[in-house]
């Protein structure tokens, strides 16, 4: 089975123009990494420690990524980010948000 979509693994992804649509708890990095590859290798923010770019096969794009809650915005005592287990959604349209829980979870979604 084809998958519905292409990562910044796969070439490069622009999400400019995307938002901050919701946030996904309870996810642990290993599943996001398990269904969309190895973060991005050049992403740098000092508010985030990971982030993964997802195009779905309408052109539709979505971002996952943790904001505020990791090593790089917190300091050392804040957890690695293998043990983060909330997520950050960001797109340009909400139908992104539905799309991603159905790829990654069951459980609910709270929209930012």
């Amino acid at each position: 089975m084809t998958k519905p979509y292409i990562t910044h693994n796969d070439q490069h992804i622009s999400i400019n123009g995307t938002r901050g649509l919701a946030r996904l708890s309870n996810l642990s990095y290993y599943r996001i990494v398990e269904m969309f590859g190895e973060p991005c290798d050049d992403y740098d923010d000092f508010k985030s420690d990971a982030e993964w770019m997802i195009k779905f096969d309408d052109g539709e794009v979505a971002t996952i990524y943790n904001w505020k809650n990791g090593r790089n915005y917190c300091g050392p005592d804040a957890p690695p980010v293998e043990e983060i287990r909330e997520w950050n959604v960001g797109g340009k349209n909400s139908d992104v948000v539905l799309r991603l829980h159905q790829l990654l979870m069951k459980e609910p979604i709270s929209y930012a």
